[in-house]
């Protein structure tokens, strides 16, 4: 692969998570000439320790003998490097340090392998939502698996590289790059983390309605009174009532309706819908028009 990878690990006081990680991802062939470890301001003596055991594995540009860079961000940058995250402003400068991290990654155009096995939980998540943002299909999202009795004997970095018998594994963690589909999401990056959330939830509602304004589109009258009624939360007998029909002509047209909405979701055919899907997708599109 000829596009520069970069790994990235969210890093505690257990050093081996990012050379077992590093290690399977080159056995898998993968051309990482990048590492960046990130990470808390250093001051407990288990993070120091982790950081000189990592410093022991990179010479020279080097990682055995592979050509490959190690570099540290603390969260928090030079500005304000945080010992811990306490509270919603220490959230928020580790949200601003991750996603300007992975834009800035992602601007010099290097594949990403993200692994947020290490350190505080927080960080990972804070990474994992930034990587919504910046991610493309090409990049992957990875949890490193360690056996129980392995994780017990490399504590703290008394083993760095895991042998094939000891059963470490990456395994691949599916992630939606809502940026990549909708590229207004990445200008969100001076913005809180409440924020991303309320922007990202109404880009997929504006999704959402351009899905049901095609699907309306193609609809008769009556089919869009009975896609209306299905909307409101009414079962198949009570929209047979409510129009005044058969329920047999309640399913005919509830079955060219969900056959629409097959469509234009790309759903595959061997997804079974029922009138529910009707209501979860619908229901919030009629509310603002209906009297």
């Amino acid at each position: 692969m000829s596009q520069e990878s970069t790994l990235l690990v969210t890093l505690g006081g257990q050093p081996q998570v990012l050379t077992f990680a590093l290690d399977q991802l080159l056995a898998r062939g993968e051309m990482i000439n990048e590492v960046v470890a990130l990470h808390l301001a250093p001051h407990e003596q288990r993070l120091q320790r982790a950081l000189a055991c990592l410093d022991g594995e990179f010479h020279h540009n080097a990682y055995r003998g592979h050509p490959c860079d190690c570099h540290h961000v603390i969260v928090g940058q030079s500005s304000r490097p945080l010992p811990e995250i306490a509270d919603e402003a220490d959230a928020e400068a580790t949200w601003s340090t991750v996603q300007q991290l992975i834009t800035q990654l992602k601007h010099e155009q290097r594949r990403l392998h993200l692994c947020v096995t290490g350190g505080p939980r927080l960080i990972g998540l804070l990474a994992m939502s930034a990587a919504t943002l910046h991610f493309d299909h090409h990049d992957r999202l990875w949890h490193l698996y360690t056996p129980r009795a392995l994780r017990t004997r490399a504590n703290e970095g008394a083993i760095m590289h895991a042998q094939p018998a000891d059963g470490v594994r990456l395994i691949q963690v599916p992630l939606a790059p809502w940026g990549a589909y909708f590229p207004a999401l990445r200008t969100l990056t001076q913005t809180t983390p409440t924020q991303v959330i309320a922007s990202q939830t109404r880009w997929l509602d504006s999704a959402e309605a351009a899905h049901c304004q095609a699907v309306i589109a193609r609809l008769t009258a009556r089919q869009l009174a009975v896609l209306r009624a299905f909307a409101a939360g009414q079962t198949p007998q009570e929209v047979a009532e409510h129009l005044v029909v058969t329920i047999k002509t309640v399913d005919a047209h509830k079955t060219v309706i969900l056959a629409e909405c097959r469509n234009v979701w790309a759903l595959p055919t061997e997804e079974w819908l029922s009138y529910h899907f009707l209501r979860d997708k619908f229901a919030r599109y009629f509310e603002p028009h209906d009297p």
